[in-house]
C-alpha cells in the first residue's frame, strides 16, 4: 500500500503516474472515487484514511498517464525546401501537407513569405515567388533566402506547372528533372552561345540535386513501374481534406487537350484528311503568290498546325484516357524567356538531342543556389494556344507526385546531407 495525497492505494497490478485529483476530469467530486467514463471501479467512501480499490474488470493493468506537451519546433528542425513560383502552385502544396505547422520568425531582411508544415516525416518549408516576378533571377533569391533562414535545409524541390513537348508528354502528366546522358536534369537553354537561326550551344553546367533525393527518385520510378503512380490516390486525398478546391485543382473532366483525338463521331475528319487539307491550303496559297492574287499567309502557321495534327496521331496510339496520369523522367529546359511558339521549341528540343520533356522559366537559377529536383505539371504545349485552362489541375498534380516522392526520402539520408548554405559557401 502506498500513500497517495493522504489515500491509501494498491501498489499492484495498478500505476499512478500523476496525483489523484490531476489524472482525470472525469472522477466525480462527491469523493466516492467513481469514474464517470468507464464506471469500472470498486470503491468505498473516501476519507483522509480510507481505500481506493480499482478493480481489473476491464483494464490490466491500468495506467494513467498525462499527455506529453508537443515539442516547440525551431528553424534547425526544417530540412526540406519546396519552392513554388505562383499562388495556385502554393496553394497545391499546402494543401498537400498532412500538417500545417505555427508560422515562425523571420529576419527583417528576409521578404519570403513561408508555409510550414510536414510530409511523412519531413518538416517542410513552403515559400513562392512574389507575384508578378517570375524567372530564374526570382527564383534564385527566394532560394537564397530560404536557406539563410532556415539554415539545417538539406534537400530542395522546385514544384509547379511548364510546357509539355509532344508527342511524348500530354497536358496532366507529369515531368520529374532526372540526369541524361551529359545533362543534369534541368538544362538552362538562354545562357549558351547562338550558332545558326534559333540554333544555339550550351555552354557551362548545373549542379547536380543531392544523392538523397536522386535515391529516392530510384525508388520512385521503380514502383511507378511495378506498381503505378500514388499521384491520384493523393489527389483524392486532397479532394476530401479541401473540398473547395476540387472543381478546378483535382477534376480534369472538362478540361480539353488540343492533341487528344477522342471524337466517336462516324463523320469525324480523319488525322491524315486534316493534314491532306492543310498541305493543299499551303500549295494553293504558294500559287495565289506566285500568281499575285493574294500575299503569302505565314508557312510557320500551316508548319505548326501540321506538327499538331501528327502529334495527334502520334499520341493517339498511346491510347492515353482522360484523366490519366502519367509520369515522365527526363530533361527539363528552363530559360528566362517564355516559349509560346511551336517551331521555336522544336528548335529547342533538337538542340538538346531531342531529350527535353518540359520547358519552364525558374528552375535553371535555383539549380546553383539551391540545388532540387524538378518537378512540373504539364498545362500546356508551349505553342500559339498556350493558355491557363490546365494551370491548376496541373499544379495539384505536381503537388501530389512531389509527396510521393517525398514518402520515399528516407530521413536518415536527409540527415547525411550538408545543409545547402554550407554547401554554397564552399563556392
Amino acid at each position: 500500500m502506498e500513500s497517495l495525497f493522504g489515500l491509501q492505494t494498491t501498489t499492484s497490478p495498478y500505476k499512478f503516474l500523476y496525483p489523484f485529483e490531476t489524472l482525470c476530469a472525469r472522477f466525480s467530486s462527491d469523493r466516492t472515487g467513481s469514474c464517470r467514463a468507464c464506471t469500472q471501479t470498486d470503491s468505498k467512501q473516501l476519507g483522509s484514511k480510507s481505500t481506493l480499490i480499482l478493480s481489473k474488470t476491464q483494464y490490466d493493468p491500468l495506467t494513467i498517464t498525462m499527455k506529453t506537451p508537443t515539442k516547440t519546433r525551431t528553424h534547425n528542425d526544417y530540412t526540406v525546401g519546396w519552392v513554388c513560383a505562383l499562388p495556385k502552385e502554393q496553394t497545391a502544396a499546402k494543401a498537400m501537407l498532412d500538417q500545417i505547422h505555427p508560422t515562425l520568425s523571420k529576419p527583417p531582411n528576409d521578404q519570403n513569405s513561408y508555409t510550414l508544415g510536414s510530409i511523412n516525416k519531413h518538416n517542410i518549408v513552403i515559400a513562392c515567388l512574389p507575384k508578378g516576378k517570375y524567372g530564374n533571377n526570382s527564383a534564385a533569391t527566394v532560394a537564397t533566402r530560404m536557406v539563410s533562414t532556415f539554415p539545417f535545409i538539406k534537400v530542395g524541390l522546385m514544384v509547379g506547372i511548364g510546357g509539355g513537348i509532344p508527342p511524348k508528354v500530354r497536358l496532366g502528366d507529369v515531368v520529374i528533372s532526372t540526369p541524361t546522358d551529359q545533362y543534369p536534369g534541368v538544362v538552362q537553354w538562354d545562357i549558351g552561345k547562338a550558332e545558326k537561326g534559333t540554333n544555339f550551344k550550351r555552354t557551362g553546367a548545373l549542379n547536380n540535386p543531392p544523392s538523397a533525393l536522386l535515391t529516392a527518385l530510384t525508388i520512385l520510378e521503380t514502383n511507378h513501374e511495378m506498381h503505378g503512380s500514388k499521384t491520384r490516390e493523393y489527389m483524392d486525398d486532397l479532394g476530401k481534406k479541401w473540398p473547395k478546391l476540387v472543381p478546378e485543382y483535382t477534376n480534369s473532366d472538362s478540361l480539353k487537350d488540343p492533341l487528344f483525338i477522342q471524337d466517336n463521331s462516324p463523320h469525324a475528319l480523319s488525322s491524315w484528311v486534316a493534314i491532306s487539307s492543310i498541305f493543299w491550303k499551303m500549295v494553293l496559297s504558294l500559287l495565289g503568290y506566285l500568281l499575285g492574287w493574294s500575299t503569302l499567309a505565314p508557312m510557320h502557321s500551316g508548319a505548326e498546325q501540321a506538327t499538331k495534327i501528327t502529334a495527334k496521331v502520334k499520341i493517339d496510339g498511346a491510347q492515353k484516357k482522360p484523366g490519366d496520369i502519367r509520369v515522365h523522367y527526363g530533361l527539363i529546359a528552363s530559360g528566362n524567356q517564355v516559349i509560346k511558339d511551336a517551331k521555336f521549341r522544336d528548335s529547342l528540343n533538337a538542340s538538346l538531342d531531342g531529350n527535353v520533356l518540359c520547358v519552364e522559366m525558374e528552375a535553371a537559377g535555383l539549380m546553383n543556389d539551391f540545388p532540387c529536383i524538378v518537378i512540373r505539371g504539364i498545362c500546356d504545349y508551349a505553342d500559339s494556344e498556350k493558355n491557363k485552362d490546365w494551370q491548376k489541375y496541373a499544379a495539384a498534380v505536381a503537388a501530389a507526385c512531389a509527396k510521393e516522392l517525398l514518402e520515399h526520402l528516407q530521413p536518415s539520408d536527409v540527415d547525411g546531407e550538408r545543409p545547402v548554405k554550407d554547401v554554397l559557401s564552399d563556392g
